[in-house]
């Protein structure tokens, strides 16, 4: 099938790209324009937030998979680079292959023989995941976590002899990873690896019957999620320079679960929209802090009911058929 593509869309698309680029550019500017310290680490959260969203709706928004013990795959990249760093003192961003490497045999290890279940039961499971990790780490496993106080001591990540300390460092470098983000997911959505997730998200069973292994491609998708969260937990490691088992909580899992929700399951711009409502939006509201799990959970039931597909779901594609074809099919 052709897609036809009238020159006023055309034009559309190119004006709307154009204004995305100069509201990107304008963003990464705002370190110039004065914007305080404080409002800094609030958008380095957001952008933390997002990747971590974005890693997550790989697994969520297109394999279609209920997994809410991401922050799981976090903490391993965070305590794989402070161990590494602290104890063997190995440059921060030479660790981050290994913290991603970290969390994708975590994966395998913990996904292996969870992947064939389906809707709450893969929910449940994947709750006992990020307790058993946040567990693990009080209990101080290899006398290596250093058990509920965590991990202190952490260097800045240093890049061509450039120490990056200051909010303004960390906005370039988690922007700029979250950006980086967006384009590799944006490809794998597209290519034949992407389309088959889809595929397995909207009927499993058919998408077996067209030969499509869907064990095999649920497994590379929470591997692609995890490492990609292990390498944000060196970003965030580094940042904190301290790491506790307490920085990993469940809380944080349905964080992220929310975000992907919320935004919109599936769609990269919708995961964006989430961060910001999710994780920078409270920080407006400082003042209702103690209601914020009642505003979460409102929020949840009033999307589920007039929302379901989110603030920004994915877009359909539209296809018409060529002027032969158009009247041989009904």
């Amino acid at each position: 099938m052709i897609a036809s593509i009238s020159p006023a869309s055309s034009k559309w698309k190119n004006w709307l790209l154009g204004a995305q680029i100069v509201g990107a550019a304008a963003f990464f500017s705002l370190p110039q324009f004065g914007l305080g310290a404080y409002w800094l680490d609030v958008l380095n959260a957001v952008g933390i937030s997002a990747i971590l969203a974005l890693s997550l709706n790989i697994i969520l928004g297109h394999a279609g998979m209920f997994h809410m013990g991401h922050a799981a795959f976090f903490a391993v990249g965070a305590y794989t680079t402070a161990i590494l760093n602290t104890r063997l003192e190995w440059p921060i961003f030479a660790t981050m292959p290994f913290a991603g490497m970290a969390a994708g045999i975590f994966a395998v290890a913990v996904a292996s023989p969870i992947i064939h279940l389906r809707g709450d039961y893969l929910l449940m499971v994947t709750i006992g995941i990020v307790e058993i990790v946040r567990i693990a780490l009080i209990n101080n496993v290899f006398g290596l976590t250093g058990g509920s106080n965590g991990i202190i001591g952490i260097a800045r990540p240093v890049l061509f002899g450039f120490r990056i300390a200051r909010p303004q460092h960390f906005f370039c470098l988690i922007w700029g990873f979250a950006a980086l983000s967006m384009l590799l997911f944006y490809w794998l959505e597209h290519s034949r690896y992407g389309r088959a997730l889809k595929y397995i998200k909207e009927d499993s069973v058919a998408a077996e019957g067209m030969g499509v292994n869907t064990d095999r491609y649920k497994l590379s998708a929470f591997v692609i999620g995890a490492v990609w969260a292990g390498f944000v937990g060196t970003i965030y490691a580094s940042k904190m320079r301290t790491i506790s088992p307490g920085s990993f909580s469940f809380w944080e899992s349905v964080v992220l679960f929310m975000i992907v929700i919320l935004g919109g399951s599936g769609n990269q711009k919708g995961v964006l929209l989430g961060a910001f409502l999710v994780s920078g939006l409270p920080e407006l509201f400082r003042g209702l802090q103690n209601y914020r799990m009642l505003v979460f959970g409102a929020a949840l039931v009033l999307m589920m009911i007039f929302r379901p597909q989110g603030l920004l779901p994915p877009k359909t594609r539209n296809y018409t058929l060529p002027e032969p074809l158009a009247g041989k099919f009904p």
